[in-house]
């Protein structure tokens, strides 16, 4: 077996019937590792991931080695690892560091593990990879083709080393495919932040007021899936474009300050820092549920949390009590990390098939691309629509095509009013 770090190896056989349960819900992807099995367009491909380690991305693993790439993986998270999947990952002989509750040492270590890999493809979700590479390991940078970006977060990134100057390498955004962000984020968001904060709490969301930060696709799918379970929503925006738009769609939106005396429970999902402050959380309800979704544990502001209080204590997993000086009590879930992963599970796999079906083809694609310029890309729409495609196959859903005429006429700009 290769080397690897995970938290425990007789756990591997519950993460192999995992994995063939998310496998079983992912008939796109399973789609592409017929034909990467047949094809092998990754043969000896040396691939490093840091990715949340969790069945779905197990299925994206198996998938890209059906192609003949090589893997080397490592957590986007110190708790986004599903230690079951970990280990039966190591038994397929994945060369794979992870294991939950990582310290921000070991979290670095594990990622330089990957590094120590050579990797001529990356494969990031948050763009601690990308950085750590150009930071402190830039002789890693000979062996790099390419790489993708999962998350917004990373993206956003990625877009500033790029306008820099300081990208070494092609990124693929893939985030930014259609397939990706309006199913992923909107709904695999929606659902499993909605999941971890009722797994950490058990709470009632019918009646309670649920203040969403950020209104990105990522909050439009928290706030739409906290209405249908009876919350009254506020958003709350810095953008004013995204404000209009959720005032639109039915919201209450209104500054934080305000938001912060009536909410009872609070989710951010900006990709900002410090999002709610020491002012926010002296104006909060006794009993008020603090809840994050966006990639890093800055959104809420710990250092705020712990100064203004006298004692903490951990109720329940994912659930800690912190008593300020008047003697209010706020919770925070999940150390304030990333709610739907450190609480849950993370998006449904059928969101994920669509998510990591672009991976798998953007990693082919750079495969077959060398050379490309260093620069942040947006995913082919022959690779976007390809998906959607074996999507909707796999769904027993037909959609029309236009005719020949219909073809011309949009090509066209002579035709007019008649």
């Amino acid at each position: 077996m290769p080397d690897f770090k995970v938290k425990d190896l007789s756990l591997a056989e519950r993460g192999e019937m995992l994995i063939e349960w998310a496998s079983r819900h992912m008939p796109v992807l399973n789609k592409i590792a017929e034909r990467f099995r047949d094809e092998k367009p990754l043969n000896g491909l040396r691939i490093g991931a840091c990715l949340h380690v969790t069945k779905e991305t197990a299925v994206l693993i198996k998938t890209l080695m059906d192609g003949g790439a090589k893997v080397a993986l490592c957590g986007s998270n110190p708790l986004s690892t599903q230690d079951e999947v970990a280990s039966a990952l190591a038994k397929m002989g994945v060369r794979v560091y992870a294991w939950r509750g990582e310290t921000t040492e070991e979290y670095y270590w594990c990622i330089n593990q990957v590094i120590d890999f050579r990797p001529e493809i990356t494969l990031d979700d948050g763009a601690d990879l990308v950085t750590t590479i150009h930071l402190s390991r830039r002789e890693a940078l000979k062996h790099i083709l390419g790489g993708t970006e999962e998350t917004t977060t990373g993206v956003t990134r990625l877009k500033a080393m790029a306008e820099r100057g300081v990208l070494g390498y092609p990124i693929i955004a893939v985030n930014n495919a259609y397939t990706k962000y309006l199913f992923d984020n909107r709904y695999g968001t929606g659902q499993s932040t909605i999941d971890g904060i009722l797994r950490a709490t058990n709470i009632l969301l019918a009646g309670k007021t649920v203040v969403v930060c950020g209104y990105g696709w990522c909050g439009r799918g928290i706030a739409i899936r906290a209405r249908g379970m009876g919350a009254n929503v506020i958003v709350t925006e810095v953008n004013p474009i995204r404000a209009l738009e959720a005032v639109m769609d039915g919201f209450q939106v209104m500054p934080l300050s305000r938001a912060a005396e009536i909410g009872d429970l609070f989710i951010t999902a900006t990709g900002n820092i410090n999002v709610i402050r020491k002012e926010h959380m002296l104006r909060m309800k006794d009993g008020t549920i603090l809840a994050n979704s966006g990639h890093f544990n800055v959104e809420i502001s710990l250092p705020d949390l712990e100064g203004i209080s006298m004692s903490k204590r951990t109720i329940r997993p994912n659930l800690e009590e912190y008593t300020l000086k008047d003697g209010k009590r706020i919770y925070l879930l999940a150390e304030g990390r990333l709610v739907n992963l450190a609480a849950a599970e993370g998006h449904p796999s059928e969101v994920m098939d669509m998510s990591f079906s672009n991976q798998a083809l953007c990693v082919e694609y750079l495969a077959k691309n060398p050379g490309m310029e260093p620069k942040v890309y947006d995913v082919p729409k022959e690779i976007d629509e390809a998906v959607a495609r074996l999507k909707l196959k796999a769904m027993g859903v037909e959609i029309d095509e236009m005719t020949e005429e219909q073809k011309k006429y949009v090509e066209s700009w002579e035709p007019g009013t008649t």
